[in-house]
């Protein structure tokens, strides 16, 4: 097979757990007027994971963040966190239910310094937790440094990092994140990879959208293949890194 176009068969998943999900989509179905950018996808992400979703342009996975963060509604379907319905619930209320999302394109405050911006990560508490400021500067040495500059002034790297700061400041159990290596140069994609392995590894769960599959697989437990709004592939991320359809898809190789 050559391309995300012949991943059609959709694999099940090995090892199916039986706990409740931190994060259910359930049949979900999400349409833009007529046109129909989910149909009926079915994805999991446990406590504690990294789940990677892969996927051409266009294929459904920032739709599949924004339906999860409650930016979108879907049409039928069901999102669940702890295995309580939230769909329906606006994007700012599910921020208090510990759902923090990184959209595409970082979208910072250009305008307020590195501090600020933070500072609003955590507007639903009554004054931002200085151990979580303390935290985010540990994590992101760099913000630290540049605390009083705006961040429409900071590069992309560092305002990639500041996005992700700016969630975390909401202390949340499940981050969202879509594209976070766009448009960096690789040794910073390197570094944004590793500081949200530490992130997990401190306890935030993670769903990831990510075009660079390598680094996505790498990082992730799991991994789900999203082709025309439809789940193509899911399995361990061990499993979908050795696949020869996703090495021709996503990673340039030829089919086996």
């Amino acid at each position: 097979m050559s391309g995300a176009a012949d991943l059609t068969k959709e694999t099940e998943q090995t090892g199916e757990r039986t706990d409740t999900p931190m994060l259910e989509l359930r049949d979900l179905r999400v349409f833009y007027g007529a046109i129909e950018a989910l149909k009926g996808i079915n994805v999991k992400v446990y406590e504690g994971e990294v789940v990677a979703l892969l996927g051409a342009n266009g294929a459904g996975k920032s739709t599949t963040l924004r339906t999860a963060s409650g930016m979108l509604s879907p049409r039928d379907g069901q999102v669940l966190f702890h295995g309580e319905r939230i769909d329906g619930i606006k994007s700012h209320d599910l921020v208090r239910f510990g759902i923090g999302h990184v959209p595409e394109g970082r979208r910072v405050f250009p305008r307020m310094t590195v501090r600020e911006n933070l500072e609003m990560g955590a507007y639903r508490f009554k004054a931002p937790d200085p151990d979580d400021m303390d935290r985010v500067f540990t994590l992101f040495p760099r913000l630290s440094e540049r605390r009083t500059q705006l961040g429409g002034t900071l590069s992309g790297g560092e305002q990639q990092m500041l996005a992700i700061g700016r969630a975390l400041m909401g202390k949340p159990e499940l981050l969202l994140l879509d594209e976070p290596s766009m448009g960096l140069a690789p040794l910073i994609v390197r570094q944004i990879f590793d500081i949200l392995e530490e992130i997990n590894k401190q306890g935030t769960t993670v769903l990831l959208v990510e075009q660079n599959a390598s680094q996505a697989l790498q990082l992730a437990d799991r991994g789900y293949v999203l082709e025309t709004g439809s789940v193509a592939m899911a399995d361990e991320a061990s499993a979908l890194l050795a696949d020869p359809r996703v090495r021709a898809a996503y990673l340039g190789e030829g089919a086996a």
